[in-house]
């Protein structure tokens, strides 16, 4: 048995990205670009630029985040109507098409985050530097415009560039404590004159905009995903992110967001890659997972009847709600990227509740939203798509497969470092939940830490949800396997 020291986590990571096809370095020929690139000057401004400098913009995000793709922005408007500003990174000034940068981008697809190391997309000195809407410097950004009603509703906007300045830097779990009443008013928030009850606004727009889709069906699901923290190479614990206020509000500007660059696309007769859900194909499967709590649901899919369902189950049993909601989204099936070319019907997102939507809001992330941008801008400058409908078509295929890919290599990376956490706990007794009962295996998570493991032995008659003690038999943080011993049931 090896110790958590003797572990190199940063070469499973890397050996994880190669396995899927993914390129952990960036070529040389990029790394020439990126110095290039650094120095370009954002003045002059390109036309029709509007200068937002004074605006009280903030960003909220991670606390070590760096890359940071959007900032926000809210006015109080006519009869308790909210204007809302999201104003995105605007990195295809300094990536340009068919670029080594740019290249390496597509190929990739995504920033690959495995707890580890952080695979950026984009080398660091645009990213997490001159393309990074970081508090300081002035910044170039793509404005999107769209407006909140008092229903929940919203009114999609105007999309255009500007010039802005990100005033706060501030991080999803202080601003979450505060909103949710758990503790007073962070010191982020109080420094900069005004930003309290701009945050306040903001979030009571984001509230009326959950609310609203809610009622239309947008499913509140809550996976359980462990994120470790590594300290000089050595896992020291794992922590489970949770959902809060702050996390709700921006996840909703972007919902928003992403509908008013579509509408704004489709007006301005585009093709576009969607963002889409699929209305599940196995709904059958999710009437029988809805059964075995004695629910029923319709035959047809219906995402309200799902939606409540899932709202009564968190309430009755949060403790076994994150693999419920699993399941579900296994059921469900997988996101897809899928061109939108004009006078097609919109597939739709069948979780979000939405029928327009696509991914526009993290060009410093993801390679879609870098697409979408570059679109956008050909619109305002009144230039033929970048992207022919066979190329969209083709990038929609292949980014689909990357983001699969990233999930593969981050879920290989949080097995890893969970059997690392583990490894010195051979022969303790845990307590966990069923999480899977088939033919191809039976699986149960720990509850502290947050760890999911094969049952290899003591198996037979145990049952998806049943609260059992294991003990740890061995792990293996190469192959990411963790392997129990059943030795009773828990009443």
């Amino acid at each position: 048995m090896q110790n958590n020291n003797q572990v190199d986590l940063k070469t499973i990571a890397y050996d994880a990205m190669v396995k899927y096809g993914f390129e952990p370095v960036f070529p040389k020929s990029a790394l020439v670009e990126v110095q290039q690139v650094t120095e370009k000057l954002i003045e002059p401004w390109p036309t029709k630029t509007r200068d937002l400098r004074t605006l009280l913009w903030s960003s909220i995000d991670n606390v070590d985040s760096m890359d940071l793709d959007q900032i926000e922005y809210c006015e109080k408007g006519k009869t308790d109507e909210i204007h809302v500003k999201i104003a995105i990174a605007d990195v295809d000034f300094f990536v340009l098409k068919n670029s080594h940068i740019d290249k390496h981008a597509s190929h990739n697809g995504t920033s690959v985050y495995t707890g580890v190391e952080t695979f950026s997309m984009l080398p660091d000195p645009l990213s997490k530097g001159v393309s990074s809407l970081l508090p300081g410097p002035d910044h170039l950004a793509m404005v999107i415009e769209y407006t909140v009603m008092p229903d929940g509703t919203f009114r999609p906007g105007s999309l255009y560039r500007a010039v802005v300045v990100n005033k706060a830097k501030l991080i999803y779990e202080e601003v979450g404590d505060w909103l949710e009443g758990k503790s007073g008013v962070p010191y982020s928030v109080q420094s900069v004159p005004g930003l309290k009850e701009q945050i306040e606004l903001q979030n009571t727009a984001a509230e009326r905009l959950k609310q609203h889709r809610r009622e239309q069906g947008a499913l509140d699901l809550g996976t359980l995903e462990a994120n470790a923290v590594v300290s000089q190479g050595k896992v020291l614990d794992l922590v489970v992110q949770e959902q809060n206020m702050a996390r709700c509000l921006i996840e909703e500007f972007m919902v928003a967001a992403n509908g008013t660059t579509v509408a704004f696309l489709n007006k301005a007769d585009m093709p576009m890659i969607q963002r889409i859900v699929r209305t599940p194909k196995n709904w059958e499967g999710i009437r029988m997972t809805a059964a075995q709590y004695r629910e029923k649901l319709p035959r047809a899919p219906d995402t309200r009847a799902l939606a409540k369902f899932l709202i009564r189950r968190r309430k009755a049993d949060p403790e076994r709600f994150p693999d419920l909601s699993l399941t579900i989204v296994k059921l469900m099936g997988p996101g897809e990227y899928v061109p939108l070319i004009p006078g097609e019907p919109p597939v739709g997102h069948f979780a979000l509740a939405v029928t327009d939507y696509t991914h526009g809001t993290a060009p410093n992330r993801r390679y879609i939203d870098l697409i979408i941008q570059r679109i956008i801008k050909s619109v305002l400058d009144d230039q033929k798509n970048p992207y022919s409908n066979a190329e969209l078509k083709e990038l929609s295929t292949w980014l689909t497969g990357r983001e699969k890919g990233s999930k593969k290599v981050e879920r290989l990376m949080q097995k890893a470092a969970a059997a690392v956490l583990l490894q010195n706990k051979i022969g303790q007794l845990f307590e966990g939940l069923v999480t899977g009962a088939s033919e191809k295996g039976t699986y149960v998570r720990i509850l502290s830490p947050p760890v999911e493991g094969r049952v290899v032995q003591g198996c037979r008659g145990l049952y998806v949800g049943q609260k059992v003690r294991v003990r740890l038999l061995r792990t293996d943080p190469y192959q990411g396997y963790i392997d129990f011993d059943c030795t009773g049931k828990v009443r």
